[in-house]
């Protein structure tokens, strides 16, 4: 597979992220958060299992592992998300969440000592005044609903990471699908402690169940672990920088969701941030160039 064809594939699953704030508000008008993630998840696993039965025949204890914790890291993405947007709106929910491409560098700077770049920082330091402005309405409070978006971001980001890390020398369709079905197993687990389970009544209910399922966690996820193989970490972090307009769009389109003034400054300096901590200078990129090519030779 080319580059180019994985990142097109990062940005067509990137516009199904975005649409996900939508649908998961849809969803969570009649289904509890557990039961959502489990009924989504779950959903995912069987059809991505019907389509790539053969690949799951050809399971090793090693990619079960891998599965089983790139599966419990996404539980706690979706755990935060689900009960996060909620309380929030999906303009704020897509642009929290959006901060997880600064996040990454860092995390790889943190965990595989990686040493975060002056662009990185600086991104890093724009983004973080861009949520202050988009999350804190009276004085200093921020909706627990903002919180639970944050901690996403901070799930997500060790999920990217540790993806970039796990399909190495791994069949990684059969990561990817084995990995939903871990995590919708975590979503019924809790749901059956924590909730009381049912099945969904209202069609609204099922449209997002299947949309999310479909689009958003079947597609989605395995794309994300087949296309991560081909291309960079920095244009994967660009094209997700992307999620957080898309949720926003689909915001003011469906919901009728609309930002203050600060609300759309504090945005774009969020857009700002992760864009700026993404790019390349033509210096890094000619250098960047110089090292493949001697690689090369």
């Amino acid at each position: 597979m080319s580059q180019t064809k994985a990142n097109v594939m990062l940005f067509l699953i990137t516009i199904f992220w975005g649409s996900s704030y939508l649908f998961m508000k849809m969803g969570l008008n009649s289904i509890q958060p557990f039961s959502l993630i489990a009924w989504r998840f779950g959903i995912a696993f069987c059809l991505s299992s019907l389509i790539f039965y053969r690949r799951l025949l050809q399971l090793d204890r090693k990619i079960v592992k891998r599965a089983a914790l790139l599966g419990t890291i996404l539980f706690f993405v979706f755990a935060f998300v689900t009960v996060g947007v909620k309380s929030t709106s999906t303009s704020h929910a897509g642009f929290l969440v959006g901060f997880t491409v600064v996040l990454v560098p860092l995390f790889s700077a943190i965990f595989l000592k990686k040493k975060p770049e002056k662009r990185v920082i600086i991104g890093a330091g724009a983004a973080m005044c861009g949520i202050g402005l988009l999350t804190l309405n009276h004085g200093f409070a921020i909706s627990q609903g903002d919180i639970f978006c944050l901690m996403t971001a901070v799930s997500y980001a060790a999920h990217i990471m540790m993806t970039g890390q796990l399909t190495k020398n791994v069949d990684s369709i059969a990561l990817g699908v084995l990995q939903l079905g871990f995590c919708g197993g975590l979503g019924a687990l809790c749901s059956l402690l924590f909730e009381s389970p049912s099945i969904p009544t209202q069609i609204e209910s099922w449209i997002a169940i299947f949309s999310l399922s479909i689009f958003c966690s079947a597609i989605g996820f395995v794309v994300q672990t087949v296309a991560q193989k081909y291309t960079t970490a920095t244009y994967t972090g660009l094209i997700f920088s992307l999620e957080p307009v898309f949720a926003a769009l689909f915001g003011y389109l469906f919901l009728g969701e609309v930002l203050p003034l600060k609300g759309y400054f504090g945005a774009a300096l969020v857009l700002f941030g992760v864009i700026y901590a993404q790019v390349q200078s033509g210096k890094q990129k000619r250098q960047s160039i110089a090292a493949r090519k001697a690689m090369e030779m």
